[in-house]
């Protein structure tokens, strides 16, 4: 976080940790093999906090605007750990083998799943595509906070969560005004689109 990938030495590394150079080969094959595993270790923090939280939380429009804050603040808090995730882990050749990988899809099922939770209780429209919308999110937020994970500007998570989830739950959210006929028929028109599809 402090000097980057390239700048950080294993040497340097183990005078931090106080231990000699050696025991950090002994546990690890090298410095990418570490960084994952600083990274994976983050994650699971994140995770396992993230999934109590969010299971006393009711209602999509709560529990989208938490998925959407929750990940801002966390850019927020660590802005240098995100910088290594962006330009270290996920453009590197074993990205997608990694467990890195692994556990950033955990991380963003989480807004899967509130949006399949919210269809099921007849708040989110269930002719959007649930992935888009999850592309949007993320996206949205890495273009929001790229400035700052680059120490070139400031972020502040409340106010961005605010703004992404009004945009996001405008477009994603049943319309109050529809009636339970108009619902009925895009339920069956998105039946006949998938009837269609299997066939």
């Amino acid at each position: 976080s402090e000097h980057d990938y390239e700048e950080s030495s294993i040497s340097e590394i183990a005078v931090r940790a106080g231990v000699v150079e050696g025991t950090i080969y002994k546990f690890f094959a090298g410095k990418r093999d570490l960084l994952h595993k600083v990274i994976d270790d983050w994650y699971e923090g994140m995770l396992a906090d993230y999934q109590a939280r969010l299971a006393g939380i009711e209602g999509t429009r709560s529990r989208l605007r938490f998925v959407i804050w929750s990940h801002l603040k966390s850019i927020e808090q660590h802005p240098g750990l995100c910088r290594l995730v962006f330009n270290e882990v996920r453009g590197h050749e074993d990205y997608f083998t990694s467990s890195v990988h692994d556990h950033h899809r955990r991380y963003t099922h989480f807004a899967l799943d509130v949006l399949r939770d919210g269809i099921a209780a007849g708040e989110v429209r269930p002719d959007i595509s649930i992935t888009l919308v999850r592309d949007m999110i993320y996206g949205a937020v890495e273009h929001i906070s790229l400035a700052y994970i680059c120490g070139q500007g400031s972020l502040d998570a409340e106010a961005a969560a605010d703004q992404l989830s009004d945009v996001v739950l405008a477009g994603v959210l049943v319309s109050e005004a529809e009636t339970s006929d108009q619902r009925l028929d895009r339920i069956e028109a998105k039946l006949d689109r998938a009837l269609e599809a299997a066939r």
